[in-house]
């Protein structure tokens, strides 16, 4: 190979690198955004979303978290759950008009849930952690809830993750947690939601219910004529035995 080509490869491959090393560091603060999981649900349903906050830092940890929910879209049914180490508060605001929800008048939602740590505990660099809220029923008037958050770290840095989704589908620097709503299958009227692990399972309690018990009773059915079948089966080999003795 001549010296010319060899220098030329060289610098192809100087090239590719430093292109490489240069996508990795910008999509890099990509997987560090605070997020809502799961990323979808159901519009008129409750259910659990937790919010996934990793600290960017190399020296600081995050010691608050504050998001902030939809007054115009408001949800009636806002809970956390104790979380070891931090402490929950939510600012209400008052609603004009009000609105009904089962049969009660609703004077004031939560706009705000607030996470802050107790001395001694923050996330550290490298860590993240989650803080979950129950949520319902979900807005059936808008097919997204936009979830902002700010993270405050130990040594006064405060990133707000407040940007809305882009309308070309590209992603902004600071994305606001977001979580997509579908409309509800037809057929759950009555709906039975369980979360575990941060992933949410919806199933339709009436028709998923009734249909687990057919197969469950056709299962036996089955079961019961095949061991009858057996035992016939077995009978007769005994009796054809003692005839030919």
């Amino acid at each position: 190979m001549s010296s010319s080509v060899r220098r030329s490869a060289l610098r192809a491959g100087t090239v590719t690198v430093v292109a490489a090393a240069v996508a990795l560091v910008g999509a890099a603060p990509a997987l560090a955004h605070v997020t809502a999981q799961p990323g979808r649900a159901e519009q008129g349903g409750y259910t659990v979303i937790a919010f996934r906050v990793p600290t960017e830092s190399d020296t600081a940890g995050t010691v608050k978290l504050e998001v902030k929910l939809p007054v115009d879209h408001p949800i009636t049914s806002v809970r956390t759950t104790p979380r070891p180490g931090w402490t929950a508060t939510m600012t209400k605001t008052g609603l004009n008009p009000p609105i009904q929800s089962s049969g009660r008048t609703i004077t004031e939602t939560v706009s705000a849930v607030t996470w802050t740590a107790d001395p001694g505990t923050r996330i550290g660099p490298g860590e993240f952690a989650e803080f979950p809220l129950s949520l319902g029923p979900l807005p059936t008037d808008t097919n997204q809830l936009v979830l902002p958050a700010v993270q405050t770290y130990d040594d006064g840095e405060v990133v707000a993750w407040d940007q809305p989704p882009a309308t070309d589908g590209s992603e902004p620097e600071r994305p606001a947690p977001t979580v997509a709503l579908s409309p509800a299958a037809a057929g759950d009227a009555d709906v039975a939601t369980s979360t575990t692990g941060g992933t949410t399972t919806t199933a339709a309690a009436n028709g998923t219910d009734t249909t687990a018990r057919w197969l469950g009773g056709g299962g036996l059915l089955v079961g019961a004529l095949g061991l009858g079948v057996g035992v016939g089966a077995v009978l007769r080999n005994r009796r054809a035995a003692g005839a030919g003795r």
